[in-house]
């Protein structure tokens, strides 16, 4: 299974003081060093924490590919086709959100997101970029992506990993991923993962890709990020 680290809230702590430390992208290579598979990163409408020059010089200067999380906006279009991500994924976002509060809702999409939607991935496709969809474990909401022809899901554990009791929420991640597993789609999975809970997550077969990143840039405060990536790491290993 392999792990994305997102860097998000180093930029996040850097934007606190307007500086430029610390620094995203030395994150970014302590992660590779320390055996993550990729980078995960989230450029908002408000740039609250990356930014487009931090996408560039993940580009330039890291050996792991890079997951763009990003709204499905023209805008964000035009950026990824400017970078060229390794895979563009698609997510909601309200600007007073602290946090992505949920999965992208398409089932439920209105007729022009649905055709930015179509452009961003005809024209990422054309560029080589794969494109993955971030929406809560629904059978319905993995149909919905698969009538736009994409083959990639991530599914949001933010409920599963703030409930008390696990289990129901763990068993909608697990019908979900076999669901999309049985109908030849790739499936990751992220939010809200640590070491306590993500054992459960990375012991489900059919998902291939975990995207954790909050946790572990708090974890770096005590005991930095090149072993908090190696812990989350060992963790998901001994799973699996």
């Amino acid at each position: 299974m392999r792990l994305g680290v997102n860097i998000d809230h180093v930029a996040t702590i850097r934007n606190a003081r307007g500086g430029a430390h610390p620094d995203p992208i030395k994150a970014a290579q302590i992660a590779y060093k320390a055996r993550a598979d990729g980078i995960t990163a989230h450029l908002r409408e408000d740039r609250r924490h990356i930014s487009e020059k931090d996408i560039i010089n993940i580009k330039k200067n890291i050996k792991l590919p890079l997951n763009l999380e990003m709204a499905p906006t023209l805008e964000m279009l035009n950026i990824a086709l400017e970078t060229k991500p390794e895979r563009v994924c698609l997510v909601p976002e309200k600007r007073k959100e602290v946090t992505t509060e949920g999965g992208l809702n398409i089932l439920g999409a209105e007729a022009n997101e649905l055709s930015v939607i179509r452009k961003i991935i005809t024209d990422c496709t054309s560029k080589k970029i794969n494109i993955s969809v971030f929406i809560d474990p629904d059978i319905k909401q993995i149909d919905a992506v698969r009538s736009l022809g994409v083959k990639i899901i991530e599914l949001h554990t933010g409920p599963y990993s703030n409930a008390i009791t696990k289990d129901a929420e763990l068993k909608r991640i697990i019908d979900s991923a076999k669901y999309a597993f049985k109908n030849k789609m790739e499936i990751h999975a992220g939010h809200g993962l640590n070491y306590l809970n993500v054992g459960n997550i990375a012991g489900i077969k059919y998902i291939s890709e975990l995207n954790i990143g909050h946790f572990l840039v708090g974890e770096a405060i005590f005991i930095g990020l090149y072993e908090a990536v190696k812990r989350i790491r060992k963790v998901m290993d001994i799973k699996k």
